[in-house]
This record gives structure tokens, sequence and C-alpha cells, in this order.
């Protein structure tokens, strides 16, 4: 291993290994059945999140919608000027939110908590807060820095949560049986990926 590779990454990867090795792979797995279930049922997953967490959220849905599994992203922001609509009876919705006690994020569950049918989970890095202590379904990560120089820039918190919903998505593709030829190479005509499923 290089000087230079232990400079730039060495630590930035022992945190996030840390960070990940702190989940409970119990709730990790009731995510993910709960996820499973949802499909199946014909509903669909909804990532919800504001600010740095936007991107994340955008990545996981455009996965999940690569393979054929329906998602949507619901701003949180947004959410109460009519995005709501979206979220139908049989859906889940994932809130992503660092501190689990951001006012736009409490307000958007507490109203979802009001529609019937609606699986809430919490996706956060605060054992206790506003949202955690009154949520049932929680997925906390221990973080102790975001790799910045004030351990406040979103740095190490949206990477955790981008590998926490790639991974929900991976598994799913899995449980749900996925095939390459009838599930994947539909959704992708164009660009490299569809000139190499082509050959």
């Amino acid at each position: 291993m290089s000087k230079a590779f232990e400079k730039y990454f060495q630590d930035d990867i022992e945190q996030l290994t840390r960070s990940l090795k702190s989940i409970d792979v119990k709730k990790m797995d009731k995510l993910i059945d709960a996820c499973e279930k949802t499909l199946k049922s014909g509903h669909k997953i909804i990532p919800s999140g504001l600010g740095k967490n936007v991107p994340i959220c955008d990545k996981f849905v455009g996965t999940m919608l690569s393979m054929g599994l329906d998602a949507n992203f619901l701003h949180t922001n947004t959410a109460v000027h009519g995005d709501m609509g979206m979220v139908k009876p049989g859906d889940l919705v994932i809130i992503l939110t660092k501190s689990g006690a951001t006012a736009e994020s409490i307000y958007l569950v507490d109203l979802l908590k009001n529609r019937k049918g609606v699986q809430l989970w919490l996706l956060s890095f605060k054992e206790h807060s506003i949202l955690a202590d009154t949520m049932e379904n929680t997925l906390i990560i221990n973080l102790e820095h975001e790799g910045d120089l004030w351990n406040i820039v979103p740095n190490h918190s949206t990477t955790l949560n981008l590998i926490v919903l790639q991974k929900v998505a991976m598994e799913l593709s899995k449980r749900m049986k996925l095939d390459l030829q009838r599930d994947f190479k539909p959704n992708h005509p164009g660009g490299a990926i569809g000139e190499t499923l082509r050959k």
C-alpha cells in the first residue's frame, strides 16, 4: 500500500468501515424484507430527503428504476406543496435525516403517520432524536466524524446513506430474482451499457 494511498484514503476507509459495522444487521434485514413485501404487493419505495441527501435519493431511485423496480423520490420540502400525492396506501417511505430533528422531516413524518397503509422508515445518525424516539422503524448509523475540517459538512454521512440504499437495491434485485435480459436490458437501450447488452 503506497504512502499516498494511506494519506488520502486510509482514514476515510477505516471510518466508513466502522460506521457500516455499527448498523444493526437485524434491522437492515427487516428494512429489506419490508421493501421486498412492498414491491411484491404492487407498491413502491419512496426515499425522502433534502439538501445534500437529494442526489443520494435520486441515485437510489435511478438504480431501482433501471432494474424495473418501482421507486420515486419525494423531496421533503416540496412534499407539503402537493408532492405527497405520490404516496399511496401500501407504499414504503424512507426518511433520510442526519440529525433526526430537522423541522421539515418531523413535519412530513407527522403528516405521513396519518396516511393509512403507509410504512415509514428512518435512516439517520443519532440513536436518540425526535424522530428516532418516536418512529417504530429506524436504521441508525454511528458516525464518528464527517471527515471535513469542522465535522459539519455532509461528507461521510451522505456516502454512508448512498452505500446503505444501494445495498438495499442490490439485495432486492436478488430477492426479486431479477433477470438481466428480462428486467434490466429493456431499460438500457442506449449508452455503453446498451451497447454491451446488445452484443
